[in-house]
């Protein structure tokens, strides 16, 4: 019986885990973590956070109207230092980024997992694509160029530490899928090319690979 690569679902995307950790870290904490599918993590850091941010703005309205009071009143100057309400309104804020972060780096960690163990399944029954799927394939990787049987990319990095950091993510990246690309460096380029030999051709195995490297680039 002839095997056909696997392609079971992931959990959750790199796109989709990063769009979940901005969100989580630069907007608001828990958002990130609601959109991404972490439904109790979630409401816990939106509701910490909201609670902090209330308290907060409740120490703020109290602060401005007792100094609004003062137009009309010979009454002392307020005591302007922070008060308990204001420093557990900061606390819960802070307490909610750090948790979303924390989820952040589990979801981040979770793509890249769930990106390599979708590569492994590829190993058995690999099937020769045609040409209107290597077709199809190339147009989701509008960087990569094709000849023959292979594909390529070069990839430009700042200098030659960043370039090789890129090149031992991908040597990591194809260790754990064993599916080995040609890597030609030079400098601050790095040039990868796919193509699987045991199936004469491409394969999903090359494309899976290729965008798991795109990831690393980004």
């Amino acid at each position: 019986m002839r095997m056909k690569p696997s392609s079971a679902p992931t959990k959750i995307s790199h796109v989709k885990a990063r769009n979940a950790a901005l969100l989580n870290q630069l907007a608001t904490p828990g958002l990130g973590s609601l959109i991404a599918g972490r439904w109790l993590a979630g409401t816990g850091q939106l509701l910490v956070f909201l609670a902090g941010f209330v308290l907060y703005c409740a120490w703020v309205f109290k602060t401005l109207s007792q100094y609004y009071n003062l137009m009309y009143s010979d009454v002392p100057p307020p005591n302007t230092g922070f008060n308990p309400m204001a420093w557990a309104g900061i606390i819960l804020c802070l307490g909610a980024w750090l948790w979303s972060l924390v989820t952040s780096i589990s979801l981040l960690r979770e793509a890249s997992s769930a990106t390599v163990e979708s590569l492994k399944l590829f190993g058995a029954g690999l099937v020769k694509k045609d040409e209107a799927a290597i077709a199809s394939a190339l147009a989701t990787l509008p960087r990569w160029r094709r000849q023959n049987q292979i594909i390529s990319r070069s990839y430009e990095f700042k200098d030659f530490p960043a370039a090789m950091k890129f090149v031992n993510s991908v040597a990591s990246l194809a260790e754990q899928a064993q599916h080995h690309p040609d890597i030609d460096v030079r400098w601050n380029q790095v040039t990868l090319a796919f193509t699987t030999h045991d199936a004469g051709g491409l394969t999903e195995k090359d494309f899976a690979l290729a965008r798991a490297c795109d990831a690393c680039a980004s």
